[in-house]
């Protein structure tokens, strides 16, 4: 079975009407239901071909794999990508980790192979007008009581690729999320679902004490908190009224995989500047603002909003990426992030 010969066992035309269908569920853009029915159909006729059925062409529609298919990134990447250059192995393993997030299909891994389960839709595409409502998005203050879980298990999916014996990677994410909260909560937020309540995105903007800032000119990899196994935080948190506190270090700052869509994206970066503007009331002489990008798309959206690389790390992908707290104030955040693509 050829993952590029997809458009010719299942036709465009006919894997359309799936695309539209899907439309209707919460985070599911054109893009990644384009990707997600070729996936379903190159699993469905990989199978079918390892069991010695007869395969007829064209199909004029899916029935679901029974249980898990193997299909490796690279398979993913010529079912997804084609002969077109964007794509990579790397990259199709997040489309493929998006699809998981939005609850298309179920993954798992052995540690040798990757193997995919299509999810059962049908009950779930008639609910589009009530999806539809699902999608209203609100910022919110982080309360550590009811949102701790739920982000550091999103917040977890993003670091694992640096920290794969951390079992309890989440655990030990939300016990520092809550100290944290404890220290200065006013630059902690989330961006909360309106129907349901709960925190599908989240941000940390953490006031840096001036013994602390040696650190953004050291290797990044050294201020890797979350993903990290050392106990002992490298940075110390400034107090409220420390006229010596200049720089903010945006610790994490991530949406979802289902919700990450630019609409979304916006309100909360534009939150981010109201919540900054609430800080300088405490710390005065805020002049700097420093982050890390733990994925190709989170950098390519940092250096879009004006953010600049300076030291690099030796042993991994990582730079430190710096901003002027007041550029970062009057930029206009819209238009900024216009020609980004979040799908």
């Amino acid at each position: 079975m050829n993952p590029e010969s997809i458009n010719q066992w299942f036709p465009i035309e006919q894997q359309r009407k799936y695309i539209s269908q899907l439309r209707g569920r919460v985070g599911v853009t054109r893009r990644r239901a384009e990707y997600f029915v070729k996936l379903w159909a190159y699993l469905l006729l990989k199978q079918q071909q390892e069991l010695g059925k007869r395969l007829q062409r064209p199909l004029t529609e899916l029935e679901l794999p029974a249980g898990f298919v193997p299909c490796t990134h690279r398979e993913a990447q010529e079912i997804f990508y084609g002969e077109r250059e964007r794509g990579s192995d790397r990259s199709a393993g997040m489309m493929i980790d998006k699809l998981v997030a939005l609850g298309l299909i179920e993954k798992d891994f052995d540690g040798n192979t990757t193997c995919i389960r299509i999810c059962s839709l049908l009950p779930n595409l008639q609910n589009s007008a009530l999806a539809e409502k699902s999608l209203k998005l609100l910022p919110d203050n982080f309360n550590p009581r009811t949102d701790a879980i739920p982000v550091a298990s999103f917040l977890a999916r993003n670091y694992n690729w640096m920290n794969k014996k951390t079992v309890a990677l989440p655990h030990r994410i939300a016990k520092i999320l809550r100290g944290w909260a404890e220290q200065y909560p006013t630059g902690m937020r989330v961006l909360r679902r309106y129907d349901t309540q709960d925190a599908v995105g989240f941000y940390i903007l953490y006031p840096v004490a001036r013994e602390s800032e040696a650190n953004f000119f050291l290797p990044p990899r050294n201020s890797l908190h979350l993903s990290a196994t050392w106990d002992t935080d490298p940075f110390e948190i400034a107090i409220p009224g420390d006229r010596h506190c200049t720089s903010i270090f945006v610790r994490s700052w991530q949406i979802d995989q289902a919700y990450k869509q630019q609409i979304n994206v916006c309100e909360f970066l534009q939150d981010v500047q109201k919540t900054l503007m609430q800080m300088q009331v405490d710390f005065p002489h805020l002049c700097d603002m420093y982050t890390l990008a733990m994925h190709p798309g989170d950098e390519q959206l940092a250096l879009a909003l004006g953010f600049q690389k300076t030291h690099q790390d030796s042993q991994l992908p990582l730079h430190w990426l710096y901003i002027p707290l007041d550029k970062y104030l009057k930029l206009h955040v819209k238009l900024a992030v216009s020609g980004l693509k979040f799908d």
